[in-house]
Formats: structure tokens, C-alpha cells, sequence
């Protein structure tokens, strides 16, 4: 065993979290150390939000050439290879795999490879060297869910989805959030036929009755078969390589590849964390208090280990927040969790912000609460033969009607949502949008001129 080494903060994961975290202590002079054993970037870089975002432009694209007539263009012999936007992405990812390299030794990160596992308080074990921090982070992050169905191995998770080298002709989806319903949107926009298995009656459980309803709406007229109150029973691969998947109804479905977006669970289980005092819900989250602190003196968590919504913002928020307090004793700093921005990349994108509607009557009452929704054709389908309408909602509650929830989808969405939700952080008022001039003519305007 290597004689142990000491940090002033000892971060385990390179995640966007962890990585924000450990260069933000550095750049307040602690002397820092990351360990990670996989690509640098985590989840969010590799195989999440990055590479997404690259095949939902892609998907868009196709969208567009399809309604590239509308427009008095002619598009003829058009051509998808789908290899050939895998090795562009791919490579895309491997620069920022480097760029984020670069950023922790520009900031004097100390980066160890490999996979650490507490074997005391504040001491992590990784490939026989024992790494000691007067204070530690902890940003596993997650990984997906693989159902106990028979048969289950032979469908893939999103992971999978990131390492396809050909399209699948046929997919089943299995979920019915963000994950399924983006790679859903993704698969058919390309050409996939799609079959989406919900197992409720509904999709985006948490999010606003509006948003659901639409992107529900959107993905069935796109061509995705969605299947509701049902879920697999089994897979199995028949002779030809495809597979057969059996439902719960027991109908059947043929398909070339199955993906599973059924959900995320903590990566906390090599860990050891007995031997570090951390304690964790049945689930495998660690439990953290509003300031990230574990049931571990100077132990902290971050991310999407810890039961805080599973977003790349809302885990590097957490880190900056928490090295702020630690090291610039910013003795109140702690992320903020009032208004939450997030966007799922459907076709076109739904964005939310704050609180849904069902949500905000619960918490401020019936009589308390207003809403504003407002339905219209956006001028981009102008010269379109069938109309698909944007959609807003605007939650107000309490005497000064104080915006408390953002819900919008359609064209421009992903983008318009972030100023708004500036202005709800500084506690807007339905007067405050009222009184803001519009911009002429956009799908933005709609939301300061609701009435």
C-alpha cells in the first residue's frame, strides 16, 4: 500500500458535477483531488444530455427537409447515413472528453483513474493508493435501470442507444420519461419504426397536465405507436436475429432492438459507504440535507445520488454552492430549488419551468391560483397544410398573482424558456409579464400577452 496522500477536498466522480465542484474549490486555492475511472464528464458527456442533444439536431433536420415544400423547396434524393453522424458526434464527445481533461489540469485538479471505494472516514481506496481529504465529495452519479424481466438482457439501455453502429429498422420503447420519449421522437424522425410500452395511462408523470397531454399527442401524429397499461413479460431472440417481445396482455411485438429507459438508480453500491458513515435510503441515494451534507462528518453528495432532480445544471449548482460555503465561508450558500428550468427534447421540444398546475393548487389552495393558457399556430407553420399548434400555460398564485410555473411546447421552446425563468428566480408577477413590451412576431410574445 502507497503512503496516504491528503487534499483539502477529495471529489469521487468526473461528472459535470464533480468536475464543476473540484475546478471551483481549486480556483478558491484548495488542494484538490478527483478520482474517476470511466470518460471524464460523466453521464451528461458520454452517453446523456451532450450526445442527445447531437441526434435530436439530427432528428430535426429531417423535420425540417420534410417540411422543406412548404417553403417552395424542392428536396429531392435525400440520403441519412447514420454512421456517418455516430463517428461526428463521437468525435464530438471525445474533444470535450480532452477539454474537460485540460480544465482540471489547468486548474490544478489532481485527476486519479480508476474506481475508489471508501475503506475509512474521509479516505478513499483507488488502486492501492489511499487518497485522504479533510473534506469529501461524492458524485457517482447514476446508471440505468434493467428490469427483471426474462429475457431483458437482450434489449439495450440509452448506453446502449449511444453505442449503435447501424439503425434499427424496428424499436421497442419501454418508459415513459424524458429518456423514452426523446429517443422515441429521435428514432422515428430518423426513420425507425417505433413502438413506445407505457405502463401507466399517462407520460411525464411529474410534469404539468398541458405538457404531458402535448408531447402524448405529438409523438403518436409523428407516426410512434404508444401503448398504454402495458409493459414486457418477456424477450426472447428468434432464429432470424430479431427479437419477439411478449406483452403483459400477452400480444406480441417483432422488433430489431429493445430499449429499456425505465428509469435510473444511484451508483453508490461498490462504494463501501458503512466504512464511511454515509447513510442511504433503501433505494441506494444517499440522504443529504439542504447544504449537501451526508449523516458523515465533512461528507458531502451531490448529483444524482442524491434524490435532487437528475439534472446536469441542479448537480453543478449543488457543487459550486456547497465549495463556496466550504472554502469562501459563504456560510448560507446552498442551491436554490424554487424555479427549476428543464427542457425535454421532443419534437418539437416541451419546456417547463417552477410548478405544474396540479402542483401549485396543492401547495397555495385552490382560490389561490390562475392560470393563463394560451393556444395559436406559430408563423413557422404559416404555409403549412396541417397546422400544429404551440402551447403555453402561465400557474400564477396569491394576491399579486407572482408566476410560479412556465409550461410551453412547440418550435423555439428550449430557448425562449431560460430568460423566463430568470424572471420567475426574481419572483415576476403576471403583472411584471403583462407590462413587458413583445417582440413582434414570435411564439414568445404569446407569454406577456396572455390575458
Amino acid at each position: 500500500m502507497s503512503e496516504e496522500l491528503h487534499f483539502d477536498l477529495l471529489v469521487l466522480g468526473g461528472g459535470s458535477g464533480g468536475v464543476a465542484c473540484a475546478r471551483r474549490a481549486a480556483e478558491y486555492g484548495a488542494r484538490v483531488a478527483l478520482v474517476e475511472g470511466a470518460r471524464l464528464g460523466g453521464t451528461c458527456v458520454n452517453v446523456g444530455c451532450v450526445p442527445k442533444k447531437v441526434m435530436w439536431f439530427a432528428a430535426e433536420r429531417a423535420h425540417a427537409l420534410a417540411s422543406a415544400a412548404e417553403f417552395g423547396f424542392t428536396v429531392e434524393n435525400v440520403r441519412f447515413d447514420w454512421q456517418a453522424l455516430v463517428r461526428g458526434r463521437d468525435a464530438f464527445v471525445a474533444r470535450l472528453n480532452g477539454i474537460y481533461a485540460q480544465m482540471l489540469e489547468d486548474a490544478r485538479v489532481t485527476v486519479f483513474r480508476g474506481t475508489g471505494r471508501f475503506c475509512a472516514p474521509r479516505t478513499i481506496e483507488v488502486d492501492g493508493q489511499r487518497l485522504c481529504g479533510e473534506h469529501v465529495v461524492i458524485a457517482t452519479g447514476g446508471q440505468a435501470v434493467v428490469p427483471p424481466v426474462p429475457g431483458a438482457e437482450l434489449g439495450m439501455t440509452s448506453d446502449g442507444f449511444f453505442a449503435l453502429q447501424t439503425q434499427p429498422r424496428r424499436v421497442v420503447v419501454v418508459g415513459s420519461g424524458y429518456i423514452a420519449v426523446e429517443l422515441a421522437g429521435v428514432l422515428r424522425a430518423l426513420g425507425s419504426e417505433v413502438d413506445l410500452l407505457v405502463r401507466s395511462d399517462r407520460l411525464l408523470r411529474p410534469f404539468d397536465v398541458l405538457v404531458r397531454e402535448t408531447v402524448a399527442e405529438r409523438l403518436s401524429g409523428q407516426g410512434v405507436r404508444i401503448h398504454w397499461r402495458t409493459q414486457p413479460a418477456s424477450v426472447a431472440r428468434q432464429a432470424s436475429g430479431e427479437l419477439l417481445v411478449t406483452l403483459s396482455d400477452q400480444t406480441t411485438l417483432i422488433a430489431d432492438a429493445l430499449l429499456w429507459a425505465v428509469g435510473r438508480e444511484p451508483n453508490t453500491a461498490h462504494l463501501n459507504l458503512a466504512a464511511a458513515g454515509v447513510q442511504t435510503r433503501a433505494n441506494g441515494q444517499i440522504e443529504v440535507d439542504e447544504f449537501q451534507n451526508t449523516s458523515a462528518s465533512n461528507t458531502y453528495a451531490i448529483g444524482d445520488i442524491t434524490g435532487q432532480p437528475e439534472l446536469t445544471p441542479v448537480a453543478i449548482a449543488c457543487g459550486r454552492a456547497l465549495v463556496a460555503r466550504l472554502f469562501l465561508n459563504q456560510v448560507d450558500a446552498r442551491w436554490d430549488a424554487r424555479v427549476v428550468p428543464t427542457v425535454i427534447f421532443t419534437h418539437p421540444p416541451a419546456a417547463s419551468a417552477g410548478l405544474s398546475e396540479e402542483a401549485a393548487r396543492a401547495r397555495f389552495g385552490e382560490a389561490a391560483v390562475k392560470v393563463f393558457v394560451s393556444r395559436f399556430n406559430p408563423m413557422v407553420q404559416a404555409l403549412a397544410a396541417e397546422k400544429r399548434q404551440t402551447v403555453m400555460k402561465l400557474v400564477c398564485a396569491g394576491e399579486n398573482q407572482a408566476v410560479v410555473g412556465c409550461h410551453i411546447v412547440g418550435e423555439g421552446a428550449d430557448e425562449m424558456l431560460q430568460g423566463f425563468a430568470v424572471a420567475m428566480e426574481m419572483g415576476a408577477t403576471k403583472a411584471d409579464f403583462d407590462r413587458t413590451l413583445a417582440i413582434h412576431p414570435t411564439s414568445a410574445e404569446e407569454l406577456v400577452t396572455m390575458r
